[in-house]
């Protein structure tokens, strides 16, 4: 993976993350409280380019994780891609990483992750941070109150036509994959050397069958790891929670904080913020407000 210049010039350090097939690869920065950013769709862990600097300088070691199915080597001989396993491997990754606890951030299906941790192994959370996607456990209230969610999520409908899906994410130079960025980022238009990189990274060997098998296992709601999944959003959240929402998200509808969020789900409170003129990728797109919000969270729960 090329790393853009700021990133190089800090000289991270690779570090090989256990999965219970395979390993995964991270990008470590810093010293200090460890920030875990987990990566989502279609992306890859350097989406948080412009967050790694300002928290290095602020005294945190942050990793950007790639995750489960992102690369050859961690790509699952048993297509497995459930939360639950997601969860587990960030259990796992802590305990590599020498850490009883972490700040854990994840945008997109690392948000989703993130949430599974928080009720798989809330002891192991600082704090959790979540870009574009909320806490998970009134969704369908959510939707009920906002159907138009549904046509957001066409996609995923699109991603159980296998085959068929498959080969049209790819087609015309990854049009599609083009496509859905500046859908679900409106306000903004993707440098070349962001869709470079996330292309590159979609094209590995196995990566895009693996990036979509994880919209196919979230259909799965009734195998053992499916109900797994679904229980592990349940819970209330015991650790402080900071949701960060683009007001014009094209993927995640924004109006959707109003409903699902509540207070009584967040035992040490929840702080929602929405950005003006931001959509999915809020974290590319509007990096200073993102920054901001970020280190005066985690320094005030370090």
């Amino acid at each position: 993976m090329k790393l853009p210049n700021d990133l190089a010039l800090l000289n991270p350090e690779t570090v090989y993350l256990p999965l219970k097939h395979g390993r995964a690869t991270a990008l470590a920065f810093g010293e200090g409280p460890t920030v875990l950013c987990l990566h989502g769709f279609p992306d890859n862990c350097l989406t948080y380019r412009y967050q790694v600097k300002p928290l290095v300088q602020a005294g945190f070691h942050v990793v950007l994780p790639v995750m489960r199915g992102y690369e050859p080597s961690s790509v699952q001989p048993d297509g497995r891609y459930y939360m639950a396993d997601m969860a587990d491997d960030v259990v796992r990754w802590i305990d590599r990483l020498g850490q009883g606890q972490v700040h854990l951030v994840g945008h997109d299906w690392g948000a989703v992750a993130a949430w599974a941790t928080v009720g798989l192994a809330p002891e192991r959370l600082k704090t959790v941070t979540t870009i574009a996607i909320p806490y998970l456990k009134r969704a369908t209230q959510g939707l009920k109150a906002h159907p138009q969610q549904l046509l957001y999520s066409w996609y995923m409908n699109f991603f159980q036509l296998r085959g068929i899906s498959d080969w049209g994410v790819s087609a015309s130079d990854w049009w599609f994959i083009k496509f859905l960025w500046q859908r679900w980022s409106p306000d903004w238009q993707a440098p070349d050397e962001i869709m470079e990189s996330v292309i590159d990274t979609l094209s590995q060997t196995g990566v895009k069958k693996a990036a979509l098998s994880y919209y196919r296992c979230l259909y799965d709601a009734f195998s053992p790891p499916g109900r797994l999944t679904q229980s592990l959003f349940q819970k209330t959240v015991p650790m402080p929670a900071m949701l960060i929402t683009g007001e014009n998200d094209g993927c995640m509808h924004t109006d959707l904080y109003d409903t699902i969020i509540e207070p009584k789900d967040f035992v040490q409170g929840v702080a929602v913020h929405r950005l003006p003129n931001a959509g999915h990728f809020a974290q590319l797109e509007k990096p200073d407000e993102v920054n901001d919000l970020l280190l005066g969270f985690l320094k005030n729960h370090s």
